[in-house]
């Protein structure tokens, strides 16, 4: 079925970054719509942190908040599926969603978020985000002083566990095999009391999501409170790869400093084109898309000759 109304911008992804940048185009009066399955990557973390006046809340509570507010923007539409597929068109862009439908709009922002490739050792799913995490700043405060773990090697785990250290000095940095570390590293890492274990990781001991500690395969205990991890992604869709979108080295979608990727008309925010994830840079990079994408709607309109109102 085959939507006849052109919307001014198809924003795919619904959650914070995608809100915001449906916030800054409806006040500007574009015609939006806002698609999206309803299925947020940190829908098991209980509490948000690091975000003004929202400190604390759940993410649903931060969403919801924020999906009423646009709500009252007449000019934004929500349609809660999934984005299968697109092409360029005559008008700009056509996507259609699993249900069938298709939609035409003259721009697009993805907001389409990543997907965790979580490990394959028992409980880590189960406590991923809530007590397995991924960010200090969003986190470590609720964890301060406690046992913490960092499931890390190289680069990443030294940078973690600086960060880290400024938050518990019960610092252990599991590397899950041979330590890749240069000799001033580690003795960096000595120096701050960090411990070093390089047992292969088992099992991840918890109740209801919350760590008590975790086994290695030689049948030792550790306890923990708290287990950092970095873990690898990909694209939570792989629809603007297929517009042609590019992607950086580490797997981001690129985009310039107004969020706009190589292909024209086409641009992205949130957790798919940053490194930094949080709420509050998922909201920023959204309403830095929404402007500019009506920037780039209202020049073409302004600049078109014997234009008409539509």
């Amino acid at each position: 079925m085959t939507d006849s109304k052109l919307f001014d911008v198809i924003i795919i992804g619904g959650s914070y970054a995608g809100l915001s940048a449906a916030l800054a185009l409806g006040r500007s009066l574009k015609r939006v719509l806002v698609i999206d399955g309803g299925k947020p990557c940190n829908r098991q973390t209980p509490r948000s942190h690091n975000f003004l006046t929202r400190d604390g809340d759940t993410p649903k509570e931060i969403s919801s908040i924020a999906r009423h507010q646009i709500e009252k923007y007449k000019t934004i539409t929500f349609y809660d599926d999934f984005a299968v597929s697109g092409k360029k068109s005559e008008t700009g862009f056509e996507i259609q969603t699993e249900s069938n439908r298709k939609f035409a709009g003259k721009k697009l922002i993805f907001a389409t978020g990543i997907r965790d490739k979580l490990p394959n050792i028992q409980g880590f799913k189960e406590c991923w985000g809530i007590s397995v995490i991924h960010c200090p700043y969003c986190h470590g405060y609720e964890f301060r002083g406690k046992s913490t773990g960092i499931l890390a090697n190289g680069e990443k785990a030294f940078h973690l566990s600086s960060l880290v250290n400024n938050l518990t000095d019960k610092l252990f940095l599991l590397t899950n095999g041979r330590p890749d570390f240069l000799p001033d590293q580690i003795r960096t890492l000595e120096k701050h009391g960090i411990k070093l274990i390089d047992s292969k990781l088992s099992e991840i001991k918890h109740e209801s999501g919350k760590l008590n500690g975790v086994t290695f395969d030689d049948g030792a205990l550790l306890k923990l409170d708290a287990l950092y991890a970095t873990v690898p992604f990909s694209q939570h869709s792989g629809l603007a790869e297929k517009l042609g979108c590019q992607l950086t080295g580490d797997g981001y979608l690129e985009t310039d400093e107004f969020q706009k990727t190589n292909i024209h008309g086409i641009y992205a925010c949130g957790d798919n084109s940053s490194p930094f994830r949080s709420v509050a840079n998922a909201v920023s990079s959204g309403s830095t898309a929404g402007a500019m994408v009506n920037m780039e709607l209202t020049h073409e309109y302004f600049q078109k000759p014997n234009h008409l109102h539509s």
